[in-house]
């Protein structure tokens, strides 16, 4: 679908639904729109039911996180409509205790998506039936994809072969950091490395020599 054909559907979707859809973009060949929060159900009804969009299938929803914004977070939505052969992207401002409503009576398809968006952002789904961590260990603390969750984690796991179970202990680093030469692999490391002393020692005697 052409752009204009895009901005056409954008402005269908924003007439029909007043404060639930705030606007739309037309970018590289994709329409996105920007939706209420607390409207996200209203919105992706109509995207499946006007005949008009027959938007019937959703293929992921995730998270972007801006942690410098009030509303750190951006929850997206992705649908497709073989109808029209075209997707279509919703989006939505949500905060860290903002209740998203789930999705999961009119996507039954969203279950995981949703499992997965809380588990690595920590957007809160209100109305999914099973709202677990799906990625992570249960008791993993904190949420992996946030920006400011650290690159090594909180905690990390072992066996511990004495107590004959798994432990959580906080995070060790064993070794340091490694360094990096960034040296081009044709011109070769500028200082010796494990090994290279063999290439000078002097061939040992052949036997009967």
């Amino acid at each position: 679908m052409d752009d204009a054909k895009l901005d056409t559907l954008g402005q269908i979707i924003v007439g029909a639904l007043p404060g639930v859809a705030t606007g739309y973009t037309v970018a590289f060949g994709q329409l996105s729109v920007d939706v209420a929060a607390d409207r996200i159900v209203e919105a992706a009804r109509f995207l499946r039911d006007d005949p008009r969009c027959r938007f019937v299938n959703i293929t992921d929803v995730t998270a972007v996180d801006y942690p410098s914004r009030e509303q750190r977070f951006e929850v997206v939505y992705h649908f497709l409509s073989p109808t029209l052969n075209t997707r279509i992207r919703l989006k939505l401002a949500a905060g860290e205790t903002t209740q998203v409503p789930s999705l999961i009576e009119v996507f039954p398809g969203t279950d995981w998506f949703e499992r997965e968006t809380y588990d690595l952002y920590g957007v809160i789904f209100v109305g999914h039936p099973d709202m677990r961590r799906l990625l992570t260990d249960y008791g993993f603390d904190g949420h992996p994809l946030r920006k400011d969750f650290p690159t090594t984690g909180f905690v990390e796991v072992r066996y511990d072969d004495a107590e004959k179970r798994v432990v959580y202990e906080p995070v060790r680093l064993t070794q340091e950091f490694r360094r990096f030469d960034f040296l081009s692999p044709w011109e070769g490391a500028d200082y010796p490395l494990p090994g290279d002393e063999k290439a000078d020692a002097k061939p040992a005697p052949k036997a009967g020599g």
